[in-house]
């Protein structure tokens, strides 16, 4: 159940640089289904996204805060207060990381995790972009340091994948396969402890050591521990946020609500303890609940999936002074393109108006800007000139709006 990837191309460059292997086979036979092994081209092919001298930089120049450094030993994750503090005059906050104790901490052999990286570290908040981008899911980044021989965690699962980069040293990887296939994350492997622990004891399915450069690819369920290496051991970990065929039953439940058969109270002094008593209530809740779901439309659960899974990715970042300058001398010669990873959608809103709809809000435009706006929202740039309106004074106001409410960026 396991394949180690012969060379391939990928015309997506974040997932073509970690999935060696054609997408159409990923997707058939790993996304979801089994590991992946992709060894490395390039002994350094991870240090541009992050390096130990980013981690000192990290550390010790970032004003880093809890949560974004964890400290593990020995399998259990130290409280904040071992290795935060004041951050001293004119930063009255009690929880700056140290870099002085965490120092301290990893010689004695802690493992230190920086999470959310795809937040604070430039390379990787563009690298998680685009990952998250071409995956079509939502996405974080954690890295974990690890001194020689050590291991942060004892065996576990996570209940979504991982993409493992190995950046420095070498980390051995034992992989079991799940106790609990495709778990939610309300199933997480604390509940079957004594599962997890019995199947790591016997053979893993997959035994390696990972080098720099190399990748590994674990669907959500599979088992796994890792211990560094006669050195140091740097890795990143890229947790992809699958979308489960649960959550449309959750979002159909949610809709159900709609159904006055199914709001309906059961019978009066009803015993609920007794199955014989329970029995017709629950016949007719199943039929009810069947003719229900017979008359849902695929774009009402689309419409629902769409408030639920927005809100879980961030667009690109942009530079609010710059913009808004650039905003103000605004010329038709200037160029815009739809910032990166901005969700949104166009529809009309009677005769006269359109909306366009985005996380967390809409915006109403005169019906004859829809085609402009569909230009300028494009990722490709378009010169402000050629939007499709009828003058440059109704293009500029356009763009200016679509600028101000950051929503194109300058090219």
């Amino acid at each position: 159940m396991t394949f180690e990837a012969p060379g391939g191309h990928d015309d997506r460059p974040a997932l073509g640089r970690i999935a060696k292997i054609e997408p159409a086979k990923f997707a058939a036979a790993h996304w979801g289904r089994a590991p992946l092994l992709c060894r490395a081209a390039d002994p350094d092919g991870f240090t541009d996204l992050l390096s130990p001298a980013a981690v000192d930089e990290l550390l010790s120049r970032r004003g880093l805060r809890t949560p974004f450094l964890r400290v593990a030993q020995q399998g259990k994750v130290l409280p904040p207060a071992k290795f935060t503090g004041s951050g001293g005059a004119g930063a009255e906050i009690a929880d700056q990381v140290l870099d002085d104790e965490v120092m301290r901490l990893y010689a004695g052999g802690a493992t230190l995790v920086l999470q959310g990286l795809h937040r604070i570290w430039p390379p990787l908040i563009d690298f998680a972009r685009q990952l998250g981008s071409e995956l079509r899911r939502p996405l974080q980044v954690n890295a974990y340091l690890t001194p020689p021989g050590s291991q942060g965690f004892s065996t576990h699962y996570d209940t979504h994948d991982v993409f493992v980069l190995q950046v420095d040293g070498t980390k051995r990887w034992l992989i079991h396969e799940p106790v609990l296939a495709d778990p939610l994350e309300k199933q997480a492997w604390g509940g079957r402890a004594d599962e997890v622990a019995a199947t790591a004891a016997g053979d893993p399915a997959l035994d390696v050591v990972l080098a720099p450069g190399d990748a590994l690819y674990l669907p959500r369920g599979w088992l796994h521990s890792a211990q560094a290496q006669g050195t140091r051991s740097l890795h990143l970990t890229f947790g992809i946020r699958s979308l489960t065929r649960y959550a449309l039953v959750e979002e159909l439940l949610t809709m159900a609500a709609q159904d006055a058969r199914l709001r309906a109270t059961l019978p009066f002094a009803l015993d609920a303890t007794d199955p014989e008593a329970i029995e017709p209530e629950l016949t007719e809740t199943v039929e009810a609940l069947r003719d229900w779901l017979a008359t849902t439309t695929p774009t009402e659960i689309a419409d629902r999936l769409r408030e639920r899974d927005w809100p879980s990715a961030r667009p690109a970042p942009l530079s609010p002074l710059a913009q808004l300058d650039f905003a103000d001398a605004l010329t038709p010669a200037n160029e815009v393109r739809a910032r990166g990873g901005l969700r949104w959608r166009l529809a009309e809103d009677g005769p006269d108006y359109v909306v366009l709809r985005l996380t967390g809000r809409t915006l109403r435009f005169p019906a004859y800007c829809a085609a402009a706006l569909r230009q300028a929202m494009a990722p490709e740039p378009t010169r402000v000139g050629d939007l499709l309106l009828d003058t440059d004074d109704d293009r500029l106001t356009l763009t200016r709006r679509l600028l101000r409410e950051a929503l194109v960026v300058p090219v």
